[in-house]
Formats: structure tokens, sequence, C-alpha cells
């Protein structure tokens, strides 16, 4: 039954999601600066890259799996570069006697951020070709009803990971003073860039 692919998606969305990496130190970070709404479209930017790769494994787009995998150094050296940008901005932002509030348009950015960053990891294309092989997808005889199951799975499994992490992180949106929103900056942009130092010099 097709509907059991979006089951499977589900569970594999939510399982690529969930290890705290650059993106989820991004959501936990808008998310005490801005609320929910702001974690949430950090989340949902790197769910949309999630089921775009799901797209590109599921329907068994092997030209463009091999484009990106071959270029994989380079794409992966602007990931870093842009994950040091994103870091050093945020420490910088920790020296504001009042940290600003995230407005929409940070908020909107905070979703082109995340789907860069999850897109600018190509290693992630080589998972979603894995396991969808392994399942009997990527190739027209499997057909592309069961593909979209399980791409659909994935972003909502994915999406369910993001809906969580930004939920439990605004709870403590209203007790973040500036003193301690600074120091969350100091933190997450430290890490953020040193995700970026990691990236840029393994590529290198």
């Amino acid at each position: 039954m097709d509907f059991s692919f979006f089951i499977k998606g589900l569970i594999f969305g939510f399982s690529i999601a969930a290890p705290v990496g650059p993106i989820g130190i991004l959501c936990i970070r808008r998310s005490l600066a801005g609320g929910w709404s702001a974690g949430l479209l950090t989340g949902m930017g790197a769910a949309t890259a999630d089921a775009l790769y799901g797209c590109v494994a599921g329907f068994g787009l092997a030209g463009i799996t091999g484009l990106l995998v071959g270029q994989r150094t380079w794409i992966q050296l602007v990931g870093g570069l842009f994950l040091c940008y994103l870091g050093v901005r945020i420490f910088v932002s920790a020296t504001e006697e009042k940290p600003a509030p995230e407005s929409s348009g940070s908020a909107a950015m905070g979703y082109f951020s995340a789907l860069l960053l999850t897109l600018t990891n190509p290693m992630t294309i080589l998972s979603f070709t894995a396991v969808f092989a392994g399942m009997g997808l990527g190739s027209v005889t499997t057909g592309h009803l069961a593909a979209g199951w399980l791409v659909a799975g994935v972003f909502s499994g994915s999406m369910a990971w993001w809906i969580i992490l930004s939920s439990a992180s605004s709870l403590f949106n209203t007790r973040m003073n500036a003193p301690a929103m600074r120091w969350i900056n100091r933190l997450s942009g430290t890490v953020l860039a040193g995700f970026g130092v990691v990236a840029v010099l393994g590529r290198l």
C-alpha cells in the first residue's frame, strides 16, 4: 500500500531532522529571540530542503544527484562560509546594548537561510538516495505515487521535529532579558562559526 511509504517517510524525516546541528542551533536561537514563528520558519526552510532532496532521490533524477555529488566540494564550501558569516553576525549582535527583536523580514530570512544551509550539504542527497533505493524507489518501475507519499512523509516528519523544537524553545522567550540574550548570541554565534570553519577546512 502506497500510504505505508508515507509512514516510512515520516519516520525518516523526523530522524534526519532530530540530531542537533547548525539548523537546530539556529532554530533554538531564533525561537528565543523572536518567538515560536521565527523558529518554526527556520525549521520549515530545512524541511523544504529535505523534501526537495527527497524528490530528487525518490523520482530517480540521477542527473541532478550526480551534479550535486560531483560539485559537493564547492557546494559545501559555500555552505561553510555562509555558516561562518551567520555565526559572526550573531556573535557581533551580542555587543548591542539591547538586542533588537526579530522583525517579520528577518523571520522570513530565517526560512531562506535554513533552506540554503540544508541544500549546501550535498551528503544529505546520498542519505536520501541510499534509503530510497533500499525501499525500491528511484526508478520508473516503482511508480511516482509511492515516491510522492514518501516525500510527503519526509516533509511532515521533519516539520514535526521543528514544531516540537521551536515550541519548546519559545517557552523561554518571555524570560530572556537583554544580558541573557547576549550570552545566547555569543554561544550560538561561536557554535555556528565553529561548524562553518570545520566545513570549510574539510573541503580545502
